[in-house]
């Protein structure tokens, strides 16, 4: 069964979005960004939320060219590759290829998708990350932890849960960010 992984750029406070201005420095760092585009080669679908999707749909108009990085141009193929399912009841088209949209957040039908796909799936954006976690289908956790506290915004975690993880991996780049994997504690089935 493939995992369902929920990542984000976090400040140090622990917020996906600041109320103000931007989270901090280190996710612009090449370092960082050829990182995360290694972390994610093998992801084979990505779930988004709207906003999240608009902001991502960038990679689609990326091309290998003189003036783009291998890394950057490198994420932009990877990402284009993926199928990407955006959750949004107001959006009326998408313009990337590979993309459907849902109405509605289903928790059976992406169990299903977890159940039936070859490859991980991520879930990006905090709104539906909560929507996901709720329904306890997140397997792991990664966070990018800047320098920066930020003092108020969206909540990496939403409010009210209380989830029970275990580190399994660690990362630190020369910008000061941080990657701290984690993976969800399952209960113990029958034996």
């Amino acid at each position: 069964m493939a995992k369902l992984i929920y990542s984000m750029i976090t400040s140090l406070d622990g917020y996906a979005e600041a109320a103000e201005g931007d989270l901090g420095l280190g996710a612009e760092d090449p370092e960082v960004h050829t990182f995360v585009g290694d972390l994610y080669r093998p992801v084979g679908t990505y779930l988004y939320g709207r906003r999240m999707y608009e902001t991502m749909v960038y990679w689609e108009t990326v091309h290998p060219g003189p003036d783009v990085p291998p890394h950057i141009a490198q994420y932009a193929r990877d990402w284009r590759a993926a199928e990407k399912v955006v959750y949004s009841t107001t959006l009326g088209s998408v313009s990337s290829e590979r993309t459907r949209i849902e109405r509605t957040f289903d928790p059976d039908a992406v169990r299903r998708l977890k159940a039936e796909s070859p490859h991980d799936l991520t879930v990006d954006g905090p709104n539906l990350a909560a929507q996901a976690i709720a329904a306890g289908l997140v397997d792991e956790y990664h966070l990018f932890l800047t320098t920066s506290v930020v003092g108020g915004g969206k909540r990496f975690f939403p409010d009210g849960v209380r989830l029970d993880l275990e580190l399994v991996g660690q990362r630190a780049f020369a910008s000061g960010l941080i990657h701290a994997r984690y993976r969800t504690r399952r209960a113990a089935g029958p034996a």
